[in-house]
């Protein structure tokens, strides 16, 4: 199963890939943790993106695309992954598709988490809360989902268009939300 969660911040992304690693018997890859990994063990690609952060600048997609290349290729991505926060614009997700097309590990399915805003708002405020960050004002957070929706819009209509993405309500309990995702792709891998 090669499946790409997508969703805004606070959606459920992270715990739901956690629960279909499992599942799947696949690996989560999270683009975030991929980066910290890399810069961590002082690789070509983490060295230069780590001076690029230094600066205070974003990683390139031709950088985060030349990692996840190279996670692509290791043994235990051979039967899938579960990809989650990549891609987040349009640009990100022609090079993914291409990537992965020239590896011969096309995306099965794209579920996209929908989850109202203000629940969205919600789940952020709480969680800054437990975490100590006063920087997630709720203001902040609608702004940082605005940004997200305009972003990401495009790659949930790359996705529809190519008849890979599937919607699955977020809201409800852990196993519900769950339950929803796995019947998703099982309909999404079956067309």
């Amino acid at each position: 199963m090669r499946l790409v969660l997508l969703g805004a911040p606070g959606s459920g992304k992270g715990t739901q890939a956690t629960r279909l690693k499992t599942h799947f018997d696949v690996p989560h890859i999270s683009t975030g943790d991929l980066l910290r990994a890399e810069v961590a063990a002082g690789t070509p690609l983490g060295n230069e993106a780590k001076a690029i952060m230094a600066r205070g600048d974003l990683v390139s997609d031709e950088i985060l695309l030349g990692m996840l290349e190279s996670r692509f290729s290791q043994p235990d991505v051979a039967k899938g992954f579960i990809l989650d926060g990549y891609p987040r614009n349009l640009a990100q997700a022609a090079a993914l598709d291409a990537l992965l097309e020239r590896l011969g590990q096309p995306v099965d399915a794209a579920i996209q988490l929908e989850v109202p805003t203000e629940l969205l708002v919600e789940r952020i405020a709480g969680r800054a809360k437990a975490e100590g960050r006063a920087d997630d004002s709720a203001e902040a957070v609608r702004h940082r989902l605005k940004v997200y929706d305009e972003q990401t819009a495009p790659v949930v209509e790359h996705y529809r268009e190519r008849g890979r993405l599937a919607l699955v309500d977020g809201v409800g309990g852990l196993d519900e939300v769950f339950a929803r995702i796995i019947a998703a792709t099982e309909q999404a891998t079956a067309a």
